[in-house]
């Protein structure tokens, strides 16, 4: 049986007390209507609202919730499923602190990552066919020939709760957003890269989805969620919302873990950064990967420059002497903002992936994330993928999609489970870390 932190607990206890006592509680709010019922995929799915509501909404502060409605896949892949699927239990509430998860178990029975495909297409096929995204391959770099490259997924999924009830995307239908099969959908999207580090920000079903379900796929697991998640606000919440990082156990082991919430003007922000250092089990080789999401909307570009000079200040203190460093993340800013330029200017030798996909070298893509909400079309890029360039060559890079493959609905939608674009790329060494 799977123990909710007890740290979990506390942190949403003192949450909704704190709410309770200012009057701002959920409860003295407009409640959103039920969830749609979706019997296209049969009672287990439609059935996790209900029983995540009976387990406590504050992201399962108490109540037992079993494991087939909170973590069915659906009745095909239940098979596969059952033996990661954890328990919610109750669990005590000691003194309130913060929490880190990390996970290294071996799963009992590994998942075949093939079968599972399978499974994840059979339920999405009355839906429409993927994005087809082709990889755009670099002139190679000279680089070692003792490693495999290492292929990087960096990821705003969309949280559960922020997609179905606050963030009003008027062109994308209700039934799109439904976790009975969004979550394939973003399972799909895993399964068919199949990365060797997934950088994931907006994750709120980790344990009951991707922390049994990666860790079965053979991935060592890290989750950070942000100490007062939007996310809680939610009735038929599944917790806060966070960052994860995953790495495949086969491939590295791990040396440190450094889980932040990042400082803005000498206080502690609602955001988190998790800054892994790793070994490369096949040549020895060490460097540090990380993963963040800075603070939304406009308006907040000095709040979010604060944000990444703290990171930046704790990423060159983690990697020392030249140590070398990937980070991921959404940084809710276009290329024109500071926290952009700090992290081209910095220290480290950072270079962002994408830029790469341009002609001269030095564009970034015209977008990573195109929604419609009430208040207009928003079309922007803000997700990053920053390298040493000392240190690594880029191989390769998933292209970005067109206008006309996103369509006139822009996302999320029935063929894309989240309003940001996932970005992929594959790392070598180069010659001179021989």
């Amino acid at each position: 049986m799977y123990q909710v932190p007890a740290r979990l607990c506390a942190t949403l206890l003192q949450r909704d007390l704190l709410q309770l006592m200012s009057g701002s509680s959920p409860a003295f709010r407009h409640r959103p209507p039920p969830r749609k019922t979706d019997s296209a995929l049969g009672a287990s799915d439609t059935a996790a609202p209900e029983a995540a509501a009976a387990g406590g909404g504050g992201g399962g502060a108490g109540g037992s919730v079993s494991a087939a409605a909170v973590c069915s896949m659906g009745t095909s892949t239940n098979r596969l499923y059952s033996t990661l699927a954890p328990t919610i239990s109750d669990n005590g509430i000691p003194q309130s602190q913060e929490f880190v998860v990390e996970t290294d178990l071996e799963p009992v029975d590994p998942t075949d990552p093939n079968e599972l495909l399978k499974e994840c297409q059979k339920v999405l096929e009355n839906r429409p066919p993927r994005l087809q995204r082709d990889f755009f391959y670099l002139k190679k770099s000279s680089q070692a020939g003792d490693c495999r490259p290492i292929k990087v997924l960096q990821w705003n999924i969309l949280a559960q709760a922020l997609g179905e009830w606050k963030d009003n995307f008027i062109k994308c239908p209700r039934e799109a957003l439904n976790w009975s099969e969004r979550k394939y959908l973003i399972l799909e999207e895993i399964l068919t890269y199949r990365p060797d580090i997934l950088c994931l920000q907006e994750v709120d079903h980790y344990f009951d989805t991707f922390q049994p379900v990666l860790s079965g796929l053979g991935y060592h697991s890290t989750f950070f969620p942000k100490p007062l998640s939007p996310c809680l606000d939610v009735e038929h919440n599944n917790g806060p919302d966070g960052c994860a990082l995953f790495f495949l156990r086969e491939r590295f082991e791990l040396i440190d873990s450094v889980s932040l919430r990042l400082v803005a003007k000498l206080l502690q922000t609602n955001q988190v950064a998790i800054i892994q250092t790793v070994r490369c089990i096949e040549t020895s080789r060490i460097f540090c990967i990380a993963v963040t999401h800075l603070k939304a909307c406009s308006g907040w570009e000095r709040f979010r420059s604060s944000q990444g000079c703290d990171l930046l200040q704790n990423l060159e203190n983690i990697t020392g002497a030249g140590t070398p460093l990937i980070v991921c993340g959404d940084f809710n800013a276009e290329p024109t903002e500071d926290v952009y330029k700090q992290f081209t200017k910095s220290s480290l030798n950072l270079n962002s992936a994408y830029k790469l996909l341009s002609e001269d070298g030095q564009s970034e893509p015209p977008f990573t994330t195109w929604k419609i909400r009430p208040s207009g079309e928003s079309c922007h890029t803000l997700d990053y993928i920053w390298y040493s360039q000392h240190a690594f060559a880029v191989n390769r890079l998933l292209s970005l999609p067109t206008e006309e493959q996103i369509g006139p609905n822009r996302l999320p939608s029935f063929h894309y489970p989240s309003d940001h674009l996932s970005l992929i790329c594959e790392f070598s060494f180069l010659d001179q870390l021989d």
